[in-house]
């Protein structure tokens, strides 16, 4: 036995084993099926409603084929509250919908995007909202200032999947 544990031939030993049980994980785990996981955020939502003093923005139904993968209400500057809502896009992109009635809108709105430079406009349900792109991130993000809230979705999705997503937004009713 101890031949098998001492010096070079040992070393092989034990490189073979450790190699073989590296392919056997490898062949067993080629599941071709990808795995996002669906995160529910109605309660978060109606969460972040009842502790802020304006209308809620959120889908009002997710738009086709994306995948809702996280949520969570942090603080912002000033102490204001902030509610985001990650999403695995049609395209399997990145894109994150964030809110939040922190003063001055303007430093939020430029934290949030990663950049204060607009580079036009779209409209989206009539609506117009203020396009940001931070190139080296590959960031796009769509800004809309309210006088009671500031909304940003940002994120690596194209400027389609940025509208498609902000024609779903809907206000809540309070409480």
């Amino acid at each position: 036995m101890r031949r098998f544990t001492d010096g070079f031939y040992g070393y092989a030993v034990a490189l073979f084993v450790c190699l073989a049980a590296g392919g056997c994980f490898l062949l067993v785990n080629q599941g071709g099926e990808e795995h996002i996981p669906r995160r529910d955020y109605s309660i978060t939502v109606a969460n972040f409603g009842h502790t802020v003093p304006y209308q809620v923005w959120a889908p009002a139904k997710d738009p086709a084929g994306w995948i809702p993968n996280s949520n969570r209400i942090a603080k912002g500057d000033n102490g204001a509250q902030v509610l985001y809502l990650g999403y695995a896009t049609a395209e399997r992109e990145h894109v994150m919908f964030v809110q939040s009635d922190e003063k001055p809108a303007a430093e939020f709105a430029n934290r949030m995007a990663n950049s204060n430079q607009a580079v036009g406009t779209q409209q989206v349900g009539g609506q117009t909202w203020e396009r940001r792109f931070r190139e080296d991130k590959k960031q796009r993000s769509l800004v809309r200032v309210l006088p009671d809230v500031t909304l940003v979705i940002t994120g690596t999705a194209d400027w389609p999947e940025l509208g498609q997503f902000a024609a779903v937004l809907q206000q809540r009713p309070k409480g």
